[in-house]
This record gives structure tokens, sequence and C-alpha cells, in this order.
């Protein structure tokens, strides 16, 4: 029997104010880069319950989710090791909400807002290519309703046999 190939899932906020995103800075084995709060799909939850978690963990804010952005496919060569992952992003717009007095996730240095201006000329620096490609398909106002996302409660830990 062969192996599978199978796609790291991960999930990205895409929130704008004044102008301006909501991007944190991190530290990678590639040195500092920017980012969107995002993280990967843990077990036993939704997308949507994932990039709440993301955002909180990373932002220290809280984040509701409202429309789907896109999904997006993408490959990582690391420069190091050689080693490839293949990510399937599904980057979400919403409403950021509270604050809270945490700290920020392992790895998270800061978080900024960045006009589109001050993205496009950072590129250099982003953890993906998809961060760029998220802000802009933001901007062109492709948005999707999160009913098209259904999660079986079997992949939440519920009715598994």
């Amino acid at each position: 029997m062969s192996d599978i190939w199978k796609p790291s899932v991960t999930v990205a906020a895409i929130i704008s104010r004044d102008h301006k995103f909501l991007m944190i800075e991190e530290e990678t084995s590639e040195g500092v880069r920017i980012n969107q709060p995002a993280g990967h799909l843990d077990p036993d939850e939704t997308l949507q319950q994932a990039v709440i978690r993301e955002t909180l963990e990373e932002t220290a804010h809280d984040f509701t989710p409202t429309e789907l952005i896109g999904t997006y496919l993408s490959r990582y060569v690391s420069p190091k090791t050689g080693l490839e992952v293949t990510y399937l992003r599904f980057a979400f717009t919403g409403e950021l909400g509270q604050a809270h007095a945490l700290p920020l996730d392992t790895g998270i240095l800061r978080t900024l807002w960045m006009s589109h201006d001050e993205l496009l000329a950072s590129q250099a620096r982003h953890r993906s290519p998809l961060v760029m490609q998220c802000v802009n398909d933001y901007l062109l106002g492709k948005r999707a309703p999160l009913s098209l996302l259904y999660t079986h409660p079997s992949a939440l830990g519920q009715g598994v046999q």
C-alpha cells in the first residue's frame, strides 16, 4: 500500500480596521516573519473554532469570523532541510473583539497594523506568499458565507464508534 499524501490544514484571520490589517510578527526557522493571525487546525475543532483560537493565542483578542475569503493551496520547501509541506489554508474575515491581558503564543513577537502599501513593501518578510494573496482577495471583496463550511460531528469526536 502506498502512502497517502495529506496537506497540512491551516486557518488565517484577515482583520481590517481603518485601511490597515492586523498582522503578527513571529520568530520562524528562517528568522522574523510577518503573517496574519494563523495556525493549524487541531483535532476535534471546526475551522471556525480554529481561527477563533489562533487569533486569541496570537493577538490576545477575541475574533468572530463572519465570512470565508477563500481557500488556498501552497507548497513550502524548507531551505534548511529540503522537506516539503503542502498547506491548505482557509482565510476568514470577521469582527475583532475584546483585548485580553494574555501573553502572546510562543514565537509571536508582537502584533502590528499594516497598510496594503506596507505589506507590499515587506513581501520578502512574509511567512508565506498566501499572506499577500489573502489581503488582495479581501480588498477585491471576495467573500463566501460560513454556511458553506460543514463539520460532521464525527470530526469533533462525537458519534465515533
